[in-house]
């Protein structure tokens, strides 16, 4: 025992003791796992929430390109540089729904944050939360996908800068919002 400081080194000191401390020692080593889930779960949607919000932008970005565009008071060669910025919004949106990871695995679209999730936040079976963002990525997926056939929003592009590019953008803009 002094050479351990234990006072329960074996069965034959304390058979109850050591039961009781090994059961404390499960716990505690199950809540310190849990605490590293929770600290691992909040990073990942901290992951995707830092996206959602460039996503955001971009599509505020995108709507305010479109307004402008359609003023008369725009020349052929402001709506070209207009269009091109719209453009490169369109990618860097296509860029960050498809390929933003956590831990190697994709978070949006075809990824983990577009299926129920649920988290072990505590030592036991039952201390679980979930999360269903699926409904919610699923929609906004839809508004990315009916805008094109692919991530480019919306349409073909260098064409998109006319009065359908508001209304789409708002639809973008609806999906977005039941997420946040």
């Amino acid at each position: 025992r002094l050479s351990t400081g234990y006072r329960i080194n074996s069965s034959m000191d304390d058979a109850a003791g050591l039961q009781i401390a090994t059961r404390l020692k499960a716990q505690t080593s199950g809540m310190a796992v849990a605490m590293r889930n929770t600290q691992n779960s909040t990073s990942m949607l901290q992951t995707a929430e830092g996206a959602l919000d460039e996503v955001s932008n971009m599509v505020v970005r995108m709507k305010d390109l479109a307004t402008q565009a359609a003023d008369a008071s725009s020349t052929a060669a402001d709506k070209t540089a207009m269009q091109s910025e719209y453009d490169a919004l369109g990618k860097e949106l296509s860029n960050v729904m498809t390929n933003t990871t956590f831990g190697g695995a994709k978070l949006l679209i075809g990824g983990t944050i577009a299926s129920s999730m649920t988290f072990q936040i505590g030592s036991s079976t039952s201390e679980k939360m979930t999360v269903n963002l699926a409904t919610d990525v699923t929609a906004l997926n839809t508004a990315i996908g009916a805008t094109s056939g692919t991530y480019t929003v919306p349409g073909t592009p260098g064409t998109e800068l006319t009065a359908t590019a508001n209304a789409t953008i708002d639809l973008l803009s609806t999906a977005l919002a039941s997420i946040g």
